[in-house]
Formats: C-alpha cells, sequence, structure tokens
C-alpha cells in the first residue's frame, strides 16, 4: 500500500513518537562501557603523546627532570638535527614510499593470486602446495646461504630489489587470504563460468572485488612491513642516496651516539647532539606518515583479518 505525500509527516512522527527507549540498565552499562573504553584509550595513547613531547622537550630538562607529558621548555633541537641534511631526508622518504608502493602492489597480487589458487577445490595440487607453504614458516634456509642466493646468485647487492623482493611475499599471508577466499560461495564461481567466463577473468572481476576486506588487511601488513624495513638496506644496500627512511635515521642515532663518546667528542668538539630527544624525534619522523594510512583501512581491517582467520 502507498503512503499518500500529506501522510509522510504524519507516518514519521508516528515511528519517532514509537521509538523504543532504553532501560535504566542499559544506560548504565553504556556509560559504564564507555567511560572505561575512553579511560583505556587515554592510557594507549599516553604513550604516544610522550614521545611527542618528548621530541619538543628541551635535552637538559630530559636529563634534570626525565620525560613529561608537558615539557616546560620547547625546543626544535632535535628536528634541526634529523633535518640537518633535509635533501637526503626527502631522498629518503621518496625511496621508502617507492619501495612502499612497488613492494605493496606486487605483494598483494601475488598474495591473491595464489590464495585464489588454494582456495579452489578443483585444484589437485592444493594440498601439496600448501604444505609446502606451511613448512617455511617452521624451517628456513638461514641468514648465511639466504645472502649468498641474494647477492652472489641473483645479483641484487646494492638494488632497490633487494628492498622489494624479500618482504614480497609471506606465508602467513596466502595463508590468510587463501582461508579468507574460501567464504567466497563456490555458487558464485560456478555461475561466472557457466556464463564463459575464464579463471583470470573470474579472479579479475569477481574474487577481488569480493576480497576488498582482506586485500586492505593484507595490504597494510605489507605497507607496514616495506615502511618500518631497516634490515635489509643494512645488509644488501651500499650507496648513501639508496638508503630507505628507517635505515637513514638509524644512520642518524648511530652517529649522535658515536659523538657523544669521548672520541666523538674530540673529533667534533662544537657537534652535541641531542641524543634523548633525537630518539623521539626520529622515532615521529618515522611513523608519522604510516599512521595516517591506518584510517583509510581501518573498516576493513577487523572484517578481514577476523574473516580469513576463523575459516579454514
Amino acid at each position: 500500500m502507498h503512503v499518500q505525500a500529506e501522510e509522510l509527516p504524519m507516518v514519521r512522527k508516528t515511528n519517532k513518537g514509537t521509538k523504543i527507549k532504553p532501560d535504566k540498565a542499559t544506560i548504565a552499562f553504556n556509560v559504564i562501557g564507555y567511560t572505561l573504553l575512553t579511560a583505556i584509550s587515554i592510557v594507549c595513547l599516553i604513550p604516544f603523546w610522550l614521545i611527542v613531547a618528548g621530541s619538543f622537550t628541551d635535552e637538559m630538562e630530559i636529563i634534570a627532570e626525565g620525560f613529561k607529558l608537558f615539557p616546560n621548555t620547547i625546543s626544535f633541537e632535535a628536528y634541526k638535527s634529523v633535518f640537518a641534511t633535509p635533501e637526503q631526508i626527502y631522498r629518503a622518504y621518496g625511496v621508502t614510499i617507492g619501495v612502499t608502493v612497488a613492494g605493496s602492489v606486487l605483494g598483494l597480487l601475488l598474495t591473491s593470486m595464489a590464495g585464489y589458487v588454494l582456495s579452489r577445490k578443483d585444484f589437485i595440487y592444493r594440498n601439496s602446495l600448501s604444505f609446502f607453504i606451511y613448512f617455511t614458516t617452521l624451517f628456513s634456509g638461514g641468514l648465511i646461504p639466504w645472502y649468498i642466493m641474494m647477492t652472489k646468485y641473483l645479483g641484487l647487492k646494492d638494488s632497490y630489489w633487494a628492498l622489494i623482493l624479500p618482504p614480497l611475499v609471506s606465508a602467513w599471508n596466502i595463508i590468510l587470504m587463501r582461508n579468507f577466499m574460501k567464504s567466497i560461495p563456490d555458487s558464485v564461481i560456478e555461475s561466472a563460468k557457466i556464463d564463459g567466463a575464464g579463471d583470470f577473468l573470474i579472479y579479475r572481476k569477481i574474487i577481488l572485488p569480493l576480497s576488498t576486506p582482506g586485500l586492505a588487511t593484507i595490504g597494510l601488513f605489507l605497507a607496514l612491513g616495506y615502511w618500518n624495513d631497516w634490515f635489509n638496506a643494512n645488509v644488501f644496500i651500499t650507496s648513501d642516496h639508496k638508503y630507505p627512511l628507517q635505515f637513514l635515521l638509524y644512520k642518524i642515532l648511530s652517529s649522535a651516539a658515536v659523538l657523544r663518546t669521548q672520541t666523538g667528542a674530540y673529533l667534533a668538539a662544537n657537534v652535541v647532539p641531542p641524543t634523548e630527544t633525537l630518539k623521539m624525534a626520529v622515532a615521529v619522523v618515522a611513523t608519522g606518515p604510516i599512521i595516517l594510512l591506518y584510517p583509510f583501512v581501518q573498516k576493513y581491517f577487523v572484517k578481514g583479518l577476523t574473516i580469513g582467520a576463523v575459516k579454514g
């Protein structure tokens, strides 16, 4: 039955009037729950605020009074030390952003394809390949054979590919993606096959759009891994202009620590870097941009992680 236009305000008024009011127990539960969650959130945010406040605190104030949430004296000396050579920082940012974007896109492509293949029940080698992938989570070749393979046989010494390839595909991400894709009904794939779609078309047009939460979750894992990676640069990169951000900041901290020693003070008597506040400033510079990525994938993160972890 259609409702006439003049009756709509009355209908809305009636629906508004019949709204069920929560009882006192529900109100009390909500108040306690929101209060408790707010307190926990504040406790979780305090360390981040302590890092930010510490980066703007005067070095001597930290030495005398320790870290405080609200410093008495605001100082930018730590950031001046970090950005003493700004072109180097910007170049390191560019390397890190390029490696993170390229590695995340390639990693998502390979991980989603592997997860899709292993989730198909009609793939006869599914169990064998799953075993080999799972086997790598328990045993590995070790650091020395890995280094020899990367440098001698693949020739990736001082190459950007040495930063991209090692974290590109992981067994954990493949298993997570496979379990997520198992939640997609087989009838969807069978219907597409009846309509004449091939495997690549099904993967591109059906599987990927339905796997958005899983892709967002794996993408965040990959992006965080590439952004925070400094070890591969420490092992394989020798040219200064190829340093990623994390490794460059690590070198800055190491240099500041050396200048604090007696030998460093003798070599550079006029340079006394603020080592304590420098650590906080480095943490802010390193983690600030990647934190901005989380709100864009947060709505997919919990769904993708829980579905992928429970199924299978």
